[in-house]
């Protein structure tokens, strides 16, 4: 599924000055964190911590990660990254999840660094089809040719 997401953004975001990266440190203040895709600009400055090198998160502009299995995995994506991100003030989240019900994609927008949290959260079933509706990506569609059709 990251795969997926991530083409199609490449794909969006084609002859655009911001791009889909993969496998990177997102850095702020000190710590870093892995997303599954994020959308900054194409030509990043690269920054180093003790976590290796990455990218300020004040550049990026949209992080997704994909929920993986197991409680500790779910934990950190749902709990731990959605702290982080807010803290971070990462203009949108995009949470795809295989374990939420039957699965589901949550948008969290307005980050409020203070709270570690977010003031808006959509979550839609698969199946629904969730649009970006700022930054970048604004425009950008979420729906079953990325998360696959709605299980039963």
């Amino acid at each position: 599924m990251t795969n997926r997401l991530r083409r199609a953004l490449d794909r969006f975001l084609d002859g655009a000055e911001h791009a889909c990266h993969q496998d990177t440190n997102v850095i702020h203040k000190r710590k870093g964190w892995i997303p599954d895709a994020f959308v900054a600009p194409e030509d990043l400055e690269p920054c180093a911590d003790e976590e290796g090198p990455g990218v300020e998160a004040s550049a990026v502009h949209l992080v997704v990660e994909v929920v993986s299995p197991g409680k500790r995995n779910q934990d950190r994506d749902r709990i731990r990254k959605r702290r982080e991100y807010a803290r971070a003030g990462i203009p949108v989240y995009v949470l795809i999840d295989d374990y939420d019900g039957q699965g589901a994609v949550t948008l969290f927008t307005g980050p409020r660094p203070d709270k570690a949290d977010w003031e808006d959260i959509h979550r839609v079933p698969y199946g629904t089809e969730v649009t970006i509706l700022e930054g970048p990506a604004k425009g950008f569609v979420i729906g079953e040719g990325i998360t696959g059709p709605k299980r039963s």
